[in-house]
């Protein structure tokens, strides 16, 4: 009886890890501005590269209402400009748009949103409604983050992005105002925060390679396809190594 109790005594319950701390409203909404705001004014951006790829002002401002993310329009229009086929100029787009799909695995985990809500909100699942929805402590505040933001950010970007296929014609020659590293410098600005591991910033330079070096000799938009194969490649070259490591620990722990 006495060794029961000892065992008992010493089976004590690990207590569980405190929840975080809820986030005031106001802090959750004034980071979701600050992304809103700051992102969405470089619709602007994208409507003069628009109309300078020689889109028409419905057709600029049906892509940001309909498509809605930035990397993938600015990616379609810039391969246009550069005389790319459309086809594939779209297929680029695409391929940039897919990790949206990734992001809405995850947020309709943590938003739970109902059957009815969840095509509404699909349609802001972007890199900036993902960052501040994710950075939050709890379903409620992730719900006002993400609303936020994409109210924020679809509203803006629309009306820059009418503004400045508005006024592209009064700028004259796009070329000349170096309009076209707005594409460029925009994604980077986007991409550079996510690259938090040695493994992305692995991919995303060899992806940068080779776009580099096919670029002189492959049609437009088809580098941008390609480099989508960084990817795949340096997942397989690390699951290569880890195995190698595996392996052998496994023969010093025999030996």
């Amino acid at each position: 009886m006495s060794e029961q109790t000892e065992i008992r005594s010493t089976e004590r319950r690990v207590p569980p890890e405190p929840a975080a701390p809820a986030r005031p409203d106001s802090a959750v909404i004034r980071d979701a501005l600050g992304v809103g705001v700051a992102v969405g004014l470089s619709g602007f951006a994208f409507g003069v590269t628009s109309a300078g790829a020689g889109l028409s002002l419905l057709q600029t401002c049906a892509l940001s209402l309909l498509v809605f993310t930035g990397a993938s329009q600015f990616a379609l229009v810039g391969a246009l400009a550069a005389g790319g086929n459309p086809l594939t100029a779209a297929a680029g787009a695409f391929f940039l748009g897919v990790r949206n799909a990734f992001y809405g695995l995850r947020l309709s985990a943590v938003l739970g949103y109902r059957a009815t809500v969840k095509p509404l909100a699909a349609h802001w699942v972007i890199d900036e409604t993902t960052a501040v929805t994710l950075a939050q402590p709890d379903r409620r505040s992730a719900r006002l983050g993400f609303t936020v933001t994409g109210l924020t950010l679809y509203a803006l970007w629309n009306l820059t992005t009418f503004a400045g296929a508005l006024g592209a014609g009064a700028l004259g020659d796009t070329d000349a105002w170096g309009l076209d590293a707005a594409s460029p410098a925009v994604f980077l600005a986007l991409l550079a925060p996510m690259l938090r591991t040695a493994v992305e910033r692995v991919a995303a330079g060899l992806a940068v390679v080779l776009v580099m070096v096919t670029l002189p000799v492959l049609p437009t938009g088809v580098p941008v396809l390609l480099s989508a194969l960084a990817a795949p490649a340096v997942l397989v070259v690390q699951g290569c190594r880890e195995r190698a490591k595996n392996r052998t620990a496994t023969g010093e722990d025999r030996s």
